[in-house]
C-alpha cells in the first residue's frame, strides 16, 4: 500500500495521555503533529488508564489534519507490548504512527513492526498503514542510527531526544538543549548531523527534540533555529506558546518560497521546447540548472506542506530574435 511518510511535522506537540483536559485542548492547537504520551509524561501507576484515555481521544476527538502519534514505553520496560496492543487494537484506524523511545538497535524497530503487522492482520486493518517514529536518546542509539534508519518500511522519522542523551554521555549541563558551560562550539552539531544524514539517506524526516524552558521564547527560537538551518523538518513543542514559533522557524520565508517556485518554473521552461531545450538559464541575475532545481524542490516542498501561497508569477522571456 502507498502511505504518505512525509507528513508535515514542523511542530510536534507532546500531550500527556494521563490528562484528559490536555488531550482535549490539544485538538484545537495549530500543531502539525500531536503525540499522545504513555512514556515520561505518565507516572507508572496511571499508564494503564492513560492507554484508555488515548484510545477514547483518538476515536472521539476532532484532530483535523494533524498527524496523530502515540509514544509508547521503550522495549526495556514491561509496559511496551500492552501499550501497543491496547492502543492499536482500540484506535488503529485513527492512528498515524507509533513513536518508539530509546531505540538502541535496529531489532527494536523490527520487533515493533512485527507486532504492528500481527495486530493489523488480526483486526482486519490495512497492513503497513501505521508508521513508526524512532527516538535516539543515547550513545548506542546514535552509533547504530544508520541500521535503525533502514530497519522497517514503516519508519517515517528519526527523532533526537536530548535529555536522556545528555545523561547518557555525562554531558556537563542540567539545561536540556542548551550548550554546556566550558565548550565554545555547538555540542549538538555532530549528533544532529549524524541523525540528519541517516534520515536523508533513507528518505526519512529528522525531528529535533524538546526545549524544556517553556517560558524562554528566545531560547527556544535559538535552539530551533540551529536545527532548522541544518535541514531538520521540525521540533517538539511542550507548551502551546511554542507551536507558532516552530511552525514559523521550520517553514521557509515567503521570499524564499516564492524564489523556489520561480526557479522551478524557469527551469521547466528552459528545458522545454519553447525554452530551447537548454540545461541552464538565467533567472534575473542568477544562473539556474539541475542543481538549482533540486534545491528549490526542498524549499517549495516545505512551503507547500505548510500551506503557503506564492505571491509571484513566472513570465517566460520574450524572444529578441527577428
Amino acid at each position: 500500500m502507498t502511505v504518505n511518510r512525509l507528513r508535515p511535522r514542523r511542530s510536534c506537540l507532546a500531550v500527556p495521555g494521563s490528562n484528559p483536559r490536555f488531550l482535549e485542548k490539544a485538538q484545537g492547537l495549530p500543531a502539525d503533529q500531536v503525540f499522545l504520551d504513555l512514556e515520561d509524561a505518565c507516572a507508572p501507576l496511571v499508564k494503564e488508564s492513560a492507554r484508555h484515555n488515548i484510545v477514547d481521544a483518538l476515536n472521539n476527538g476532532d484532530w483535523g489534519n494533524k498527524t496523530k502519534v502515540v509514544r509508547v514505553n521503550d522495549w526495556t520496560t514491561h509496559w511496551t507490548y500492552r501499550d501497543v496492543i491496547t492502543v492499536v487494537e482500540g484506535a488503529g484506524p485513527n492512528l498515524d504512527c507509533i513513536m518508539l523511545p530509546k531505540v538502541q538497535e535496529a531489532e527494536q524497530v523490527k520487533a515493533l513492526d512485527l507486532l504492528l503487522t500481527q495486530i493489523e492482520k488480526t483486526m482486519g486493518f490495512e497492513v503497513g498503514k501505521i508508521g513508526i517514529e524512532a527516538q535516539i536518546e543515547n550513545a548506542k542509539g546514535l552509533i547504530n542510527v544508520d541500521a535503525i534508519a533502514t530497519a522497517s518500511p514503516r519508519l517515517e522519522t528519526i527523532i533526537f531526544g536530548p535529555a536522556d542523551f545528555m545523561a547518557s554521555i555525562n554531558m556537563k549541563s542540567l539545561v536540556v538543549g542548551e550548550q554546556p558551560p566550558g565548550y565554545n562550539a555547538d555540542a549538538y552539531h555532530y549528533i544532529l548531523m549524524r541523525i540528519l544524514m541517516a534520515a536523508r539517506a533513507n528518505d526519512l524526516q529528522a525531528i529535533d527534540g524538546p526545549y524544556l524552558q517553556i517560558r524562554n521564547a528566545e531560547g527556544y527560537r535559538e535552539v530551533a533555529g540551529r536545527s532548522a538551518a541544518l535541514g531538520f523538518d521540525g521540533k517538539w513543542v511542550l507548551h502551546p506558546d511554542q507551536v507558532a514559533a516552530a511552525n514559523e522557524i521550520y517553514s521557509p520565508s515567503q521570499e524564499d518560497y516564492d524564489h523556489a517556485e520561480l526557479i522551478l518554473d524557469a527551469y521547466n521552461w528552459c528545458t522545454s521546447e519553447a525554452g530551447g531545450f537548454k540545461g541552464s538559464a538565467m533567472l534575473g541575475d542568477e544562473m539556474i540548472d539541475e542543481a538549482s532545481r533540486k534545491m528549490a524542490l526542498v524549499i517549495s516542498g516545505k512551503g507547500r506542506a505548510a500551506g503557503m501561497q506564492r505571491t509571484s508569477k513566472f513570465e517566460a522571456p520574450v524572444s529578441t530574435q527577428a
